[in-house]
């Protein structure tokens, strides 16, 4: 079971959202990182045929996606950023209707619809209209059409957007779970939902594929560059001009200052090195740029 990606490129007008991406697939969970602009829905409409590549090919198994057509299509599972739901549909009956384009046999989507609205916690509300749902609700329900069928390839797009921490663990979990056989590719810029989950992460930026590895392994190309720094309250602003600061924060015995700094060297007289996550990594590839929105699909 290989994806593999092989120089996919794509533009709008003068935008080159993806330049020759390239990436090999297998079972386990990809977290593709970069902020808003980077490209990740790009990539993501391009491998579920929702938008054409300028160049480039994906292959399944050595076999063109493309040419395999509606048999892909089966293997696939797809959650998009902006899902489409019928606000006058039921969840369960939402449901019902996606294993039907699935092509579900009525037996499967018995067994698997009430097992799929629990993962979720959505198994309480299997008749509340989806127009009466919360976001985050719907965010679930996105998500649990998406593995409906037990595709072999899962795409997400931002899976835990708009959700509590509760249901964000929640979630992550489930996926971690059903992803030993299968190939799940996770968009994020939430670094901390794929950080313990992610057998490699993809790092996206302006449409080029900059970085790919496990997460200790880029964790690992910032040791000794990542530094906790005691300061008094009135130096915060200085350090912040000079350094990059990730996160603010207070020693309650001291009553000092404790600011995380990204710097090559020690940035001060008694800093000490802290451990670097992934978190840091991602900061010192991409400083404090957002990104501007993607291009509109096509």
């Amino acid at each position: 079971m290989t994806l593999t990606i092989d120089r996919i490129t794509k533009s709008y007008g003068t935008n080159r959202a993806l330049d020759s991406f390239t990436a090999e697939l297998t079972p386990g969970i990809y977290a593709l990182l970069g902020p808003n602009g980077s490209g990740k829905s790009t990539l993501m409409n391009i491998i579920t045929d929702n938008l054409k590549a300028d160049s480039g090919t994906i292959t399944y198994d050595g076999e063109n996606v493309l040419q395999m057509g509606e048999r892909f299509r089966e293997k696939l599972g797809f959650m998009p950023q902006y899902p489409g739901l019928y606000p006058n549909f039921s969840v369960e009956r939402f449901l019902w209707y996606m294993a039907a384009l699935k092509g579900m046999t009525k037996e499967a989507a018995m067994e698997q619809i009430p097992a799929v609205l629990a993962a979720v916690e959505l198994d309480d509300v299997p008749g509340r209209r989806i127009g009466a749902l919360s976001g985050g609700m719907k965010q679930r329900l996105a998500l649990a059409q998406a593995v409906l069928g037990d595709p072999e390839v899962l795409i997400l797009d931002e899976p835990t957007a708009g959700l509590d921490p509760k249901q964000r663990i929640a979630i992550r979990n489930y996926i971690a779970k059903i992803a030993f056989n299968k190939i799940v590719l996770i968009a994020t810029h939430v670094v901390s939902d794929v950080e313990w989950i992610a057998r490699e992460i993809l790092i996206l930026k302006k449409g080029v594929l900059v970085d790919c590895a496990p997460p200790h392994e880029l964790t690992r190309k910032i040791e000794e560059k990542v530094w906790i720094v005691p300061c008094a309250e009135a130096q915060v602003q200085g350090y912040q001009d000079r350094f990059r600061v990730t996160n603010i924060s207070r020693d309650e015995q001291t009553g000092e200052v404790l600011l995380r700094v990204l710097a090559d060297g020690m940035p001060a007289e008694g800093a000490r090195a802290a451990r670097p996550t992934l978190e840091d990594y991602y900061l010192t590839v991409f400083g404090e740029a957002s990104g501007g929105e993607e291009a509109p699909r096509e």
